[in-house]
């Protein structure tokens, strides 16, 4: 009957109000329908978006080649589970390792699925091959990560919200602050098996670590023999104007989460990459998902990862991240704290005089610029990596009459 009636804004947010868990806060857009950066509600309002779906819409809305992609693959298989094989994975497998020189990938969903995978590998590494004993492998995070939202994910967050009410927490996590090496090196124990950490902390404000960490980082995590873990799922394919985030340092972690953009927004795909000496201590039956690697997520991602490299997304987000950054700092607000990021993950911290950033992205989205607050004073700006100048140009106008006029 609701498909038989014309249906508003108000419409859809009173039935999601009424029978959806209160979980999130969005702003309230109802959209509709995406082309490339553009998205248009359901009254047909046009907006550019600045979001990108936390960065899994890296390629653009309904990218048309990965759209054909999906649509030729779920005409023929979407699925089998992994009790049988099929002839997407193994090519995805191959082109995935192929292009960021690991030699083996494990594949996945969701983010948070990939940085549980990522745990258990290093857990199960740090036992069989360090030697730490069964139940006492430690690994170190960074205050002010965020991982995901599992049960295991939140024990190691410091986000009071996360956490509040969700207790008792996995043990066997130590955090220490984000981008001191020092602090580090210092928590290392002999049951310490891993460290993992955002290469730019997205969600906590795109907070960016001082020059040459992620090199120190390397470099201890490999003197004390724990593996280093690189949560690339915002930051990686192409976001921060480099394949990873890691490459700005020429760095290589031992262990990669991937995930978001890795289906250009299409479908849940994501993946956990290592070398064969740390994947090989899983053994089958070790960990799975029924649809983790199934034959339309694989196509899917297949096909995301070739438009990508192909149509020159990456150079073209260090490009225009470059452009985006100089010319969000030569905006004068009394607003602005700070403006920082690399490529196109990009971050304008406000003064806390300033209100919250909340309202700046309420004005900006009936200016027509779509965007998301983090941390309450921070609007976090990442588009589609296959933004134009001119696209930008129109963005930045109607951000600087906001900064400058509310």
């Amino acid at each position: 009957m609701l498909e038989q009636v014309a249906l508003h804004t108000q419409d859809y947010i009173t039935l999601e109000h009424h029978y959806g868990a209160k979980n999130y806060k969005p702003l309230d857009v109802v959209l509709e329908r995406g082309a490339g950066v553009w998205v248009w509600d359901v009254e047909g309002r046009r907006y550019l978006d600045f979001l990108s779906a936390y960065s899994a819409v890296n390629q653009g809305h309904a990218h048309p080649r990965i759209l054909q992609a999906l649509v030729q693959q779920a005409q023929k298989l979407p699925l089998t589970s992994r009790a049988f094989r099929n002839t997407q994975l193994p090519l995805l497998a191959q082109e995935l390792c192929e292009l960021t020189h690991y030699d083996k990938m494990l594949p996945m969903n969701s983010g948070a699925e990939a940085v549980e995978t990522a745990l258990k590998l290093a857990r199960k590494w740090g036992h069989l091959v360090k030697g730490v004993p069964q139940g006492q492998q430690e690994i170190i995070a960074c205050a002010g990560n965020f991982q995901g939202r599992t049960i295991t994910i939140i024990s190691f967050s410091d986000e009071p919200q996360y956490r509040e009410g969700f207790g008792p927490f996995t043990p066997g996590f130590v955090t220490i602050p984000y981008g001191d090496a020092d602090a580090l090196e210092a928590a290392i124990t002999p049951h310490t098996v891993a460290f993992t950490v955002e290469p730019i902390q997205g969600e906590g404000g795109i907070i960016l670590p001082p020059d040459g960490y992620l090199q120190r980082v390397r470099d201890i995590c490999t003197r004390h023999n724990v593996l280093f873990i690189a949560d690339e799922i915002q930051t990686g394919l192409g976001r921060t104007g480099a394949l990873f985030a890691t490459d700005h340092e020429a760095v290589r972690a031992d262990i990669v989460t991937l995930g978001k953009a890795l289906s250009g927004g299409f479908y849940p795909v994501s993946a956990v990459l290592a070398d064969a000496s740390v994947m090989s201590v899983l053994r089958p039956g070790d960990h799975g998902s029924t649809f983790g690697g199934n034959p339309l997520a694989a196509a899917v991602a297949r096909e995301a990862l070739k438009v990508l490299v192909e149509e020159g997304m990456i150079d073209n987000s260090q490009r225009m991240g470059a452009y985006l950054l100089a010319q969000l700092r030569r905006i004068t607000s009394p607003a602005i704290k700070e403006v920082r990021g690399r490529g196109l993950f990009v971050g304008v911290e406000l003064h806390p005089a300033a209100g919250g950033a909340r309202r700046y992205c309420e004005a900006l989205a009936a200016a027509g610029i779509l965007c998301k607050e983090t941390h309450d004073h921070v609007l976090r700006f990442a588009p589609p990596l296959i933004i134009t100048r001119s696209e930008l140009d129109y963005a930045l106008e109607r951000v600087e009459r906001v900064l400058t006029q509310l």
